[in-house]
């Protein structure tokens, strides 16, 4: 029998306060241990959450991001649960009345157009962590650094739309790069700012009835989530086929084996005893706060990469490239202020602006080529002053010096030699030190034309104006005796 997977996804997404949702300890990443905690967030007895507006607005970006309602009434709700690094004994969050509802967002998979429903973005705080450390006395001991305690999360519940691990894939990203656009969190899924959780069953392919669903944690790469939905399909394909019964659990993804492993036994919303926070008001959201945080958002991605193909006629896999990131996107256009040679530009940031972040792991924040000089390297190429290939030069120069392209061509008198009354006689140095070669050429091996402008560009270290070159070798050759 075929059958079709059924997949919703659960993402985490912390948010970018400099303090917790319920209390002012910091949210900084990589303190020492236990150093950013209060009574609050440590769930002393007697102690009272405060909520952080900052997390309110950012939440509410990306529930309008989504294309979500935002409810002007919602309620904060106890879910209870024991976990050593809860320290509560529950985790305040939202359930029955969360802030948005009822969004979507439209992604395209192998070129085909899908609508993802979102059932529900609420916010809730985080859980603090656990460490399993073999290296501390006495072994194989657990710690609980309580420092995540009460960081702001939004969560994103997805309808159980995706149909494939592909189409999970693509949104997964789109849902990193929105909030990354939207400046709410820096959408690192492998540090953990971004947390995805895959709810999968299976049913035979032509009915709607749902299957038992098993649910998959510890996913923090993109690759990661189609691994795990794609071993779960097999797995539970071979459990339906073989006459046996799916069995609603949790499951935790082993990204080194490559497997699933059964944790518990799914919970389901009752295990959870939610009931109102009684602590917290309910939160009210006046309309004027929803208008001007909309008047307010960014262009997103797919709108940026859309805009990209139409205005600057790009391919939609460069525009795909360069609006990945939005600063990167940001450099794109702050270097077309000033050329307007926008496909150059694109290739440069695709090959080497990318490639000297990778290689030296810095953001284009910290790139030691401000966007004007760029711009105006790629114009002195165009304009014949330099070569490409000196212009590989003077970028490598730029990189280690942070000067604009004019000030190292001087200094370093890279101009492009364009004046025939020099050239000429290189070339015809060239063609009577191969003379073999100008035979061949004579007889009809034309290809050799590249090996004479080859020849002409070593003796002039790369200065030689190609083009000029090229025309001076075929009139010198056709009249070579």
């Amino acid at each position: 029998m075929d059958y079709e997977p059924v997949i919703a996804l659960e993402i985490h997404a912390q948010l970018l306060t400099q303090s917790k949702i319920f209390c002012g300890c910091s949210t900084q990443f990589g303190a020492i241990q236990n150093s950013q905690v209060c009574p609050v967030c440590a769930g002393m007895p007697g102690t009272l959450p405060v909520l952080n507006q900052k997390v309110v607005e950012l939440a509410i970006k990306m529930g309008l991001a989504l294309n979500c309602r935002i409810n002007a009434h919602s309620v904060f709700a106890r879910k209870n649960y024991f976990y050593p690094d809860l320290p509560k004994g529950f985790q305040i969050s939202q359930y029955a009345a969360p802030l948005c509802q009822e969004g979507f967002l439209e992604i395209e998979v192998e070129g085909v157009a899908q609508k993802i429903r979102i059932m529900r973005i609420h916010l809730e705080e985080d859980a603090g962590k656990s460490i399993h450390a073999e290296a501390f006395v006495p072994e194989d001991q657990t710690f609980i650094d309580l420092n995540r305690c009460g960081v702001p999360l939004i969560e994103i519940v997805t309808q159980p739309d995706f149909r494939a691990p592909a189409a999970a894939f693509v949104f997964l990203k789109q849902i990193c790069q929105i909030v990354q656009y939207l400046e709410i969190c820096d959408g690192n899924l492998a540090e953990g700012s971004v947390r995805c959780d895959a709810n999968i069953s299976l049913r035979p392919v032509g009915t709607t009835k749902l299957g038992v669903k098993t649910e998959i944690k510890n996913l923090n790469s993109f690759h990661g989530v189609v691994k795990a939905l794609e071993f779960e399909i097999d797995r539970q394909s071979a459990v339906l086929e073989s006459g046996g019964r799916v069995i609603h659990e949790t499951l935790l993804w082993d990204a080194q084996m490559n497997r699933a492993i059964p944790m518990r036994s799914k919970e389901i919303a009752p295990d959870y005893r939610y009931f109102p926070e009684p602590d917290l008001a309910p939160l009210q959201v006046s309309q004027a706060l929803i208008e001007s945080i909309q008047a307010d958002l960014p262009e997103l991605p797919a709108a940026r990469k859309k805009r990209f193909i139409e205005h600057y006629q790009l391919s939609d896999y460069d525009a795909a490239i360069i609006t990945e990131n939005r600063e990167i996107a940001d450099y794109f256009e702050q270097c077309l202020q000033d050329t307007s040679f926008s496909k150059d530009v694109s290739n440069w940031i695709m090959g080497e602006v990318l490639h000297f972040l990778n290689n030296n792991k810095i953001k284009i924040s910290a790139f030691p080529i401000i966007p004007q000089n760029l711009a105006a390297l790629i114009n002195l190429i165009n304009q014949g002053t330099i070569s490409r290939k000196i212009g590989k030069t003077v970028f490598e120069k730029m990189t280690a010096t942070g000067k604009s392209p004019e000030n190292i061509i001087e200094a370093e008198g890279l101009n492009q030699l364009s004046d025939i009354s020099k050239l000429t006689p290189v070339i015809q140095d060239v063609l009577e030190s191969n003379l073999n070669q100008v035979v061949q050429y004579r007889n009809g091996k034309k290809k050799l034309l590249g090996y004479f402008i080859g020849q002409v560009m070593q003796q002039t270290a790369g200065k030689a104006n190609p083009q000029i070159v090229r025309a001076l070798l075929m009139k010198k050759l056709d009249a070579f005796k």
